[in-house]
């Protein structure tokens, strides 16, 4: 596919990177020993919430994670027009999150599927510290 992925909308590219991103969540989750539905969906949503993904790409974007390229595909999904509303969320919390949501859809149609690790990985690793620090305070 990756022949017409710059061709894509930011809402296309989120429906995709929304599913690519959860994958790795939800095997680090089964890797970790969580195997019960309940407590899997739970500890999913501090990884997947519009939330946290809008907070994931502001310190991508703070620590300078992503290449130039990359926050163009960003910049294409928050400004996407969707015809959804969030539901558990203000507006621009779920536009930020739908940015990042197009970058690991760009990243999986055009295969860069290191990349696209590099950053999840990295991704699971800001949050499991995020709720370390949360914990100990």
């Amino acid at each position: 596919m990756n022949e017409n992925v710059a061709d894509l909308n930011g809402i296309a590219l989120a429906y995709m990177g929304d599913a690519a991103y959860e994958v790795f969540v939800r095997a680090h989750l089964l890797r970790n020993g969580l195997t019960k539905p309940n407590k899997l969906h739970h500890r999913a949503t501090h990884f997947v919430s519009a939330k946290a993904q809008a907070w994931l790409i502001e310190q991508m974007q703070e620590t300078k994670q992503l290449t130039t390229e990359e926050l163009e595909f960003f910049k294409r999904g928050r400004n996407a027009k969707s015809h959804t509303t969030a539901k558990n969320t203000d507006v621009m919390t779920y536009r930020i999150s739908t940015g990042f949501e197009a970058v690991f859809g760009y990243l999986y149609l055009s295969c860069q599927t290191q990349r696209l690790q590099e950053l999840a990985e990295w991704c699971i690793e800001q949050v499991e510290r995020k709720q370390n620090e949360t914990k100990t305070k």
